[in-house]
Formats: C-alpha cells, structure tokens, sequence
C-alpha cells in the first residue's frame, strides 16, 4: 500500500539530459541539430537503398533496417527531451512512460539480434562466397530480419510489469527518458527476484548475439587474413564499418545491463544512453562506400553534378 504523503499527480519526472550543466540551451540546440542530421541522413540512406538497384543487396537491405530502427528509436526519446528543455516541464505520462519503456527494449533487442544478422551475412559473403547466393537468397534476409523483430518484443512483456508496481515515494526517473532500470529504482515494493529474472533475460538478449557476432568475425577475420591485397583491403573495410556499430552500441549496453550497479551510477548511465546516437550509423555505413556516394550522386540532378564538374575544373 502507498503511503499517505504520496502526490496526487500520477506523472512521473525526467531528470533531463541537461539538468546538471551551465549550458542547457547550448547543448539542446546542438542535440537539435543531431537529431535533425540523424532523421535526414537514415532517412536518405533508406530512401537510396529503397530505389537504387546496385543496392539491393542483403547487406544494404540489412543497413536499411537498422536505418529504420534508429529512425523510430530517436522519434521516441529525442523530441520528448528536447520539448521538456524549451517548455521547461519535466513531467511525462504514466502512458507516455510506457510506450517508450515499450519501444526502447525491442527496438534495442531487434538491433541485438540484426547486427548478429548482419555479422553471418559478412561471413556467408567472405568465407563462402560461392554458396553465398543461396545462403543469403531474398527469402532468407526476409525470414532473418522477421526473426530479428520477433525477437525484440521482449517490451510487450516487460512494460505491462515495469508499470504495475506501486510507486509511492519519489516519481523523479533518473534519466531523460523512461527506462526499466531507473524506474524500477522508484519502487516501494519488493522486486528482487523480478530484477533477476530482467538481469537474466537482459543478458540472454545479449549473450546469444555476441556469440554469432564474434564466431562470425572470428572466422571472416581469419579468412580475410589469408587475401590477397586488393580484397584484404575492400573486405576489412567492410567489416571495420560494422565492427563500430556493434562496439559502440553492444559496449553501452552491456554497461548499462550487465554490470552491477555498484560499478556505475544513475547519471553515468543516463551519458551512457545518450552516448551512442542514431546519426553515426549513416555516416559510419556511407562515408567510405563507394556504391552508396555513387548512388547518391546518381540521384543528384544533373545541374548539380554539371556545376561540380566545373569547380573541379576551374
């Protein structure tokens, strides 16, 4: 039962990602300009990949989905935190609250398991590239990215229970937008052996991916060790830009996840969460592939290309 003190307001309150700094207005307009090139650059990569035929491929049909995950990810966390700085109001929703408490864990645990996905379809097409047709056919990229969302509903369990404990003491969530970890801390009942059952199930979802990610790249290190020059270089390239992504999103995961919280505290975390950010995977994927700058240049109107040629010359 809840105590009498308890507020009758049912919102809870976001710490904010800029509560504790001098420059908020600096930092939320710079985290604008962030978001704005993140949802321009995953948009355009998925619209490339969508209409370019040189791109239909599983590789890129994989980076599109993970384009789209990271799209939906910061449509669901960004533009709350950037509201709450302009309109100075912390609060949110005991609904609000749950969708992103839905939202965040299976668009992060489909992410676990594309990037495992992404991992084979890098070892099918280095280490066996004469069945690579048939191992990575349009059939099975469809049933493997189905797989990977199937696999990311863990939120359709976990939020119906995260929102029905009591909280009767602080409503005050110790991040910038709802997640598990932080708003379990609020409480007032005994969740102990739920916690462990979350900590297990957390580190299954990352267990399972890690595993096919490192025997992939094991084995596709292994034989681009063994290339000649000129595929050494196109195939480390290759995985060098997945291997980013999976350190930088795999490292703040299992930070936050799997190591006990005595290693690390609310606010660390909340850096952590804000640490790895959608707008790098468009850039990390495009910057250094020659078939995505070539299929943006050949989107590009022909003046534009025409007035490039022309500085070039003169």
């Amino acid at each position: 039962m809840c105590s009498g003190n308890q507020t009758s307001s049912t919102d809870f309150i976001l710490t904010g990602l800029f509560s504790s700094t001098k420059h908020a207005d600096l930092l939320c307009g710079l985290s604008f300009i962030l978001f704005l090139k993140a949802l321009t650059g995953n948009d355009l990569l998925i619209l490339l990949i969508h209409m370019e035929p040189c791109l239909h491929t599983p590789m890129y049909f994989f980076i599109s989905q993970l384009s789209l995950m990271d799209l939906m990810y910061i449509c669901v966390t960004i533009p709350k935190t950037l509201m709450d700085q302009v309109m100075g109001d912390n609060a949110i929703s005991p609904l609000g609250c749950g969708v992103q408490m839905f939202f965040y864990p299976t668009l992060a645990g489909a992410e676990f398991f594309l990037l495992a996905a992404m991992a084979y379809d890098q070892y099918a097409a280095i280490c066996r590239p004469l069945h690579y047709p048939l191992l990575m056919n349009q059939r099975v990229c469809h049933l493997l990215v189905s797989g990977c969302w199937f696999l990311g509903t863990d939120g359709l369990l976990l939020t119906p229970s995260n929102m029905s404990f009591p909280f009767c003491q602080s409503r005050k969530i110790m991040n910038f937008f709802c997640e598990a970890p932080a708003l379990l801390k609020l409480s007032s009942s005994d969740i102990f052996l739920y916690k462990t059952l979350t900590y297990l199930c957390c580190v299954l979802m990352l267990l399972i991916p890690v595993s096919i990610i490192s025997t992939s790249y094991a084995l596709t290190l292994y034989r681009i060790h063994r290339m000649i020059s000129e595929g050494h270089r196109k195939a480390l390239t290759t995985c060098s830009s997945h291997m980013v992504v999976v350190l930088l999103f795999f490292g703040a995961s299992i930070y936050t996840y799997m190591l006990p919280r005595s290693y690390h505290t609310a606010e660390q975390d909340m850096m952590v969460s804000a640490f790895y950010t959608p707008v790098l995977n468009p850039l990390i994927y495009s910057l250094r592939d020659k078939d995505v700058t070539g299929a943006l240049r050949s989107m590009m109107p022909s003046g534009m290309r025409l007035g490039k040629v022309v500085n070039v010359k003169t």
